[in-house]
């Protein structure tokens, strides 16, 4: 914990100059890695496979349904809003469509879900599973991720509660798959899909698809300027993404995950 908060807050100062965005994702990432690779190697002389980032038979098609799920989510409280007429998507006169931009906001985005997925859902929430078995878990971790993202610009109190819901349901993508590519892909595919009309992530505005997002509808559903993740439409379209991960053909990479269990 300690390497992870100093690592943290030097990855944070040499950031400074980059953005907020930039910043956030970068240190938390390198923060994540540092953790969970020194407290493997020193407790367990583990390694990615250990960790759940092992490339295994099966790791392709989880990442791949995960960022299939978190896409189609996405899309389905930015894009449906819109055929329906309750949102418009217009050219922002601000901004412009800028392809190098896209790609580094793309790659940074991953950085970050999988440095948090490290963070929350890597070497201490996997041994914690051993331990204490899922359900209590999952919900301390969910709490953890919700207050993680409090301080977001424009967070509030249905904001903190779908970010509960949604570091309850990473858990659960984990416990799914055995792996971090599901929960991963999830992550990755949430984030990548919403800028893409123009919509808000956790309270960061990406302006490099030269469009904006405008809503007909209260904040209370389309989640205001924190973006769709403070607004019910989140809230709602969260059982219909765990039901289609349910059903869909996961490949189960660590059988063994809970061998070491204590009596």
């Amino acid at each position: 914990m300690i390497t992870g908060i100093v690592t943290l807050q030097i990855v944070s100062v040499l950031l400074a100059w980059a953005g907020i965005l930039v910043q956030a994702a970068m240190a938390v990432f390198a923060s994540a890695a540092v953790a969970n690779a020194l407290t493997m190697r020193i407790f367990e002389r583990g390694g990615l496979s250990n960790l759940g980032l092992g490339w295994l038979p099966g790791s392709f098609r989880n990442l791949s349904y995960g960022l299939l799920g978190g896409l189609g989510s996405a899309l389905a409280v930015t894009g449906l809003p819109v055929l329906l007429g309750l949102a418009t998507v217009s050219k922002d006169p601000q901004t412009s469509f800028n392809i190098p931009s896209l790609i580094f906001l793309l790659t940074v985005m991953i950085f970050g879900a999988i440095g948090e997925e490290l963070l929350f859902h890597g070497y201490a929430f996997q041994l914690l599973l051993r331990k204490l078995g899922a359900f209590q878990t999952l919900l301390p971790s969910g709490v953890l991720f919700a207050a993680a993202h409090t301080n977001n610009l424009s967070a509030n109190y249905l904001s903190a509660f779908n970010t509960f819901l949604w570091g309850t349901f990473l858990g659960l993508c984990f416990l799914r798959s055995g792996d971090l590519w599901l929960p991963i892909g999830v992550h990755s595919g949430w984030n990548w899909a919403l800028p893409l009309l123009g919509a808000n992530v956790s309270g960061f505005k990406m302006a490099t698809t030269g469009l904006n997002l405008t809503w007909h509808i209260p904040p209370l559903f389309s989640g205001g300027e924190y973006g769709p993740e403070a607004g019910l439409l989140t809230t709602l379209v969260l059982p219909v993404l765990g039901w289609c991960l349910y059903k869909a053909p996961i490949a189960s990479t660590r059988p063994d995950l809970f061998d070491n269990d204590t009596e």
